[in-house]
């Protein structure tokens, strides 16, 4: 349990803290799913000293995952690390229907808990975004956190919103990847029962500061001693070593984002020896040059 960093909400069964990565989903270079190297990349993260992973994120890829490849994935990643650390599975589908039934599968292989994004494409108010969340929370035992990502979804949560879902017998948190930081502040400070997760590389020192007890990191993907290294600095009562390297992770997620949208990671992946294959289309990777250019940006850093 943490030391100076914030406590996990005390309502979250999992107690969730410190550095829990969304681990990449592994392709082949046809684009076919490549399970092994999934849970490779899963071990690799916690290996590092990762606190918990996140299979099927932004960075899992999963809207261009099939049903079926979402729910290997899920497998693959609880075989490999699950009773290692906290395995939380991404399951959210635009209809309560498909993210039920995902739901329910990632409980049934052995997942430790269940992410739902908020559902996308349809604008939502609030009434239907609690009626989601209600019937996926019911629909399994294990311990459900809310994913807030409205530039992505197109469906904000308000604060009274929130006030709701919390509510639900096991809605245990929430992943805020808003970028709202007031928003943020009001939501840990209303609900202290709740473990928030800062969703940001932006935002991993000052979401501690906010009161979250960890981040999901996509830097982490990549450089997950880093991230670490933040966080045990944190509760360490280090800040100003923390606050430090989230000035690394600055520079380093601005290197990241060199090029095609996502393709930094599996890049940087891929300079390590870690060859994660290509982002599945219509997402596309890196051309030479800007390959060229994060190395170098990267070697600067010290991280190759």
């Amino acid at each position: 349990m943490p030391t100076h960093a914030p406590a996990p909400g005390s309502d979250d069964p999992l107690d969730l803290h410190g550095v829990v990565p969304p681990t990449v989903t592994a392709f082949d270079r046809d684009e076919s799913l490549d399970v092994e190297t999934t849970a490779e990349h899963a071990r690799f993260v916690v290996d590092a000293g990762a606190h918990g992973v996140f299979p099927l994120g932004t960075n899992g890829e999963f809207p261009l995952l099939t049903p079926g490849e979402r729910d290997r994935v899920v497998e693959a990643v609880v075989d490999e690390v699950g009773g290692d650390v906290p395995v939380i599975a991404g399951v959210g589908a635009p209809s309560t229907r498909q993210t039920v039934a995902h739901a329910e599968h990632a409980e049934s292989v052995g997942a430790d808990g269940v992410v739902v994004v908020t559902p996308f494409y349809y604008p939502l108010d609030g009434e239907a975004a609690v009626e989601h969340y209600r019937e996926v929370a019911a629909a399994v035992d294990c311990p459900v956190y809310v994913y807030h990502i409205p530039s992505k979804t197109g469906n904000e949560l308000s604060l009274e919103t929130l006030d709701e879902l919390a509510a639900i017998d096991n809605l245990a948190g929430l992943k805020d990847s808003s970028k709202d930081v007031p928003w943020l502040g009001q939501a840990v400070d209303g609900h202290p029962e709740l473990t928030f997760l800062a969703g940001s590389d932006s935002l991993l020192a000052p979401g501690l500061d906010l009161g979250c007890s960890g981040m999901v990191s996509a830097v982490a993907n990549a450089f997950p001693e880093l991230v670490v290294d933040l966080y045990e600095a944190y509760d360490d009562g280090d800040v100003a070593r923390a606050k430090d390297l989230q000035s690394t992770v600055y520079d380093v997620r601005s290197a990241l984002k060199r090029g095609p949208y996502m393709a930094g990671v599996k890049t940087a992946l891929d300079l390590q020896g870690f060859y994660a294959g290509p982002l599945r289309s219509p997402l596309r990777g890196m051309d030479a040059e800007d390959r060229a250019a994060l190395e170098a940006d990267l070697a600067a850093l010290d991280l190759l």
